[in-house]
């Protein structure tokens, strides 16, 4: 695979999981947030097998395995149901960039548990993350206490599974730097989203699924875009130039909220794009802290 090609297929991953919030809820409010959100997985697994295939499983350590496998559910199902579970379209992409603190965590993550090398840096970036998600928050006004605790307790499930699944996938990642050992269980994962949703499903009582030409539409573009992603994502990764793809990676919550804003017909407030660049910044700064040490 040439070097180049593989760093535009990485790239599109990038582009394709940019999609998944705006997506997400348009299924969401078709098919109820567990009922849509097992769907999704459905055909993202189905996917997965055809691009990615069916790991090997007994070549996985224990660790990675087991590990690997609750934290991947648990953070799929609080992203889709932190989507689905938003009172309204405009709160939906909110909850989206409360979830972007993960690449800031996952670098902090790595730190205290991988033996990350990094440099002081990193305090600030994490600051600068966490202001600028407190800066969307806090709507029109910016960073206003009393307009981010009105809007966090307008919606407090789809706030905290979105900030607590920031935590979850930053430590998928440390689990899966220390104990995959070139190993690719995204498939099997997947698969276990969707089984766990559709038993959530069938044993809590949810809404109707009511299915219509756009919503069908928007969960086939869901699924290929996660199952699709994930396949890019890996050719990326092992024939593209990483530098590229991490950093450009960094910018996914600015391209993920104005994708959003035009799948679900949502104008934001200039101050939500001033803190969705905080994010992003905070994320170049962590970064930037571990690469500097390289040097």
């Amino acid at each position: 695979m040439d070097r180049k090609r593989a760093t535009l297929i990485g790239l599109a991953a990038i582009l394709l999981w940019s999609t998944m919030v705006g997506l997400i809820r348009s299924v969401s409010e078709g098919l109820g947030p567990v009922g849509g959100a097992a769907m999704i997985y459905t055909v993202s697994g189905l996917l997965c097998l055809v691009t990615v295939g069916f790991p090997n499983v007994r070549r996985f350590s224990p660790r990675y395995l087991v590990a690997g496998s609750i934290l991947f559910v648990s953070y799929e199902i609080c992203l889709a149901l932190s989507l689905g579970y938003a009172a309204t379209r405009a709160q939906a992409i909110e909850v989206g960039m409360v979830n972007y603190l993960w690449p800031s965590l996952t670098i902090v993550f790595a730190i205290l548990f991988n033996g990350q090398k990094s440099t002081l840096w990193v305090i600030p970036g994490l600051l600068v993350s966490l202001l600028g998600v407190c800066w969307v928050l806090g709507g029109d006004r910016g960073l206003h206490a009393d307009e981010i605790i009105r809007n966090v307790v307008s919606s407090p499930l789809s706030y905290a599974l979105a900030f607590v699944g920031a935590f979850i996938w930053a430590a998928y990642c440390t689990v899966t730097s220390r104990y995959a050992k070139g190993q690719n269980g995204i498939t099997l994962f997947v698969l276990l989203t969707a089984l766990s949703l559709w038993v959530k499903y069938a044993v809590s009582d949810q809404p109707e699924m009511v299915f219509s030409v756009p919503v069908v539409v928007k969960l086939l573009l869901c699924g290929v875009a996660l199952g699709f992603g994930y396949a890019a994502w890996n050719i990326g990764i092992l024939h593209g130039n990483v530098t590229v793809l991490a950093a450009v990676s960094y910018f996914t919550p600015v391209l993920s909220a104005a994708l959003a804003a035009a799948v679900l017909s949502s104008p934001l407030s200039f101050s939500f794009w001033q803190g969705a660049l905080m994010v992003c910044a905070g994320s170049l700064l962590c970064w930037y802290a571990t690469r500097s040490t390289a040097k």
